[in-house]
C-alpha cells in the first residue's frame, strides 16, 4: 500500500481515486451529518457510541443512509483495518463516516443514483500541530461570532457545515495566532470551540456548559464520568464568562484531544497552570480509560514550529 483508501458507497478505493459528485447536496448546500472516533495505538475507542450519535444526527436531518448502525460499524472497522499498514509510527486515525443526503437531481433529468452518499474515511490526527498544548497548554479566545441558536440548528447535531466555527477560528487566529476560538452561546455565555467541549475548575468544582446549546462530545461525556469516579464535582450548567475568567484552571476534551489543559482565556493566564491539580487527575485517568499515554503520544511530536488546531 502507498495510498490510505476510503469507502465511498459501498466501494473501497485509494483516496486519489475516490470521488463525490460535484451535485452532491453536501458539497452544495452543506446538507449532509458527520460523526468521529479515534484510535489509541490503531484501536477504535467507543466507536459503537460515535456511530449512535450518527444516527441521532441522521435522524434530526431526516437523512436515510441506506445502512444499519451494525453495517455501518462493521464497514468502519474494515476500512481501519485496511488502512492501519499507512499509520507512520507512533501516530494514530481520525475514524470519520459522513453522510449526505445525496445527489442533487437536476430539472427534466434522470437521477443520477438514489439514496445518500455515504464516505468513510481516515485521517491523521494532527499531533504536529497541537503538540505543544501538551506542553504549555492551549490558548483560548473568545470570538465576536455566537455560536448557532439551537432554535435554528439543533447543536447536538454534528453537521457538515462548519462554516459558523469557521468563521469563529478564522476571527480568533487574526489578533491571536494559534489560539481556539471559544465560542459564547445567544445568551453571551460560555458555549464550545470547533469540535471541543469546555471545562473550567472554580473551587475544586469543575463547571461545563449544558449540552442545551452544546454538542455533547463523547469525550466530554468520558470526563464527566471520570469526575464521578475520582470523587470530583462536575456540574453541567451555565458557564458565565466571569466564570470562565476568574476560574482556577480549565481543559477543553475532544475525540483526538481527550482532555487537553487551556493556558490561558483573552490572554488571561489560568493561575493553577496548565494542566492545574484537577485537571492532571482527570487527564491521567483518561490515558488510564483508553488504556494508552495519549499526552506523551502528542510530546513525541514536539516541535520547532507554531501551535495550531489543526483545523
Amino acid at each position: 500500500m502507498t495510498e490510505r483508501l476510503t469507502y465511498v458507497n459501498g466501494q473501497i478505493a485509494p483516496e486519489s481515486q475516490s470521488f463525490v459528485s460535484v451535485r452532491d447536496k453536501g458539497f452544495v448546500y452543506g446538507d449532509a451529518v458527520f460523526d468521529t472516533a479515534r484510535t489509541f495505538g490503531g484501536k477504535l475507542f467507543r466507536a459503537a457510541e460515535h456511530v449512535d450519535r450518527l444516527y441521532d444526527s441522521l435522524a434530526y436531518a431526516r437523512i436515510d443512509p441506506g445502512m444499519t448502525k451494525a453495517e455501518m460499524l462493521a464497514a468502519t472497522e474494515d476500512l481501519l483495518e485496511r488502512n492501519l499498514p499507512m499509520l507512520r509510527p507512533d501516530e494514530d486515525y481520525w475514524v470519520t463516516q459522513r453522510v449526505t443526503a445525496g445527489t442533487q437531481t437536476m430539472d427534466g433529468d434522470p437521477p443520477a443514483n438514489a439514496g445518500a452518499t455515504v464516505v468513510i474515511e481516515c485521517t491523521p490526527i494532527p499531533l504536529r500541530a497541537r503538540a505543544s498544548f501538551f506542553r504549555d497548554g492551549a490558548p483560548a479566545a473568545i470570538p465576536a461570532r455566537r455560536r448557532v441558536p439551537p432554535e435554528a440548528l439543533s447543536p447536538n447535531v454534528k453537521s457538515n457545515n462548519y462554516l459558523n466555527m469557521m468563521i469563529a477560528q478564522r476571527e480568533v487566529e487574526a489578533t491571536s495566532p494559534g489560539a481556539w476560538a471559544l465560542m459564547l452561546d445567544r445568551n453571551g455565555d460560555i458555549a464550545e470551540g470547533p469540535g471541543c467541549n469546555y471545562f473550567v475548575v472554580k473551587d475544586g468544582v469543575v463547571h461545563t456548559p449544558p449540552r442545551d446549546f452544546v454538542l455533547a462530545g463523547i469525550s466530554r461525556q468520558v470526563a464527566i464520568e471520570l469526575c464521578a469516579r475520582l470523587g470530583i464535582e462536575c456540574r453541567e450548567e451555565t458557564v458565565q464568562v466571569q466564570r470562565a475568567m476568574t476560574g482556577e484552571e480549565a481543559f477543553f476534551t475532544s475525540t483526538s484531544l481527550c482532555a487537553c489543559p487551556i493556558s490561558t482565556i483573552n490572554g488571561h493566564a489560568y493561575p493553577a497552570g496548565a494542566p492545574g491539580p484537577v485537571t492532571k487527575r482527570i487527564m491521567d485517568a483518561f490515558a488510564e480509560e483508553v488504556g494508552f499515554d495519549y499526552v506523551g503520544q502528542y510530546l513525541k511530536f514536539l516541535g520547532t514550529g507554531p501551535a495550531t488546531t489543526g483545523i
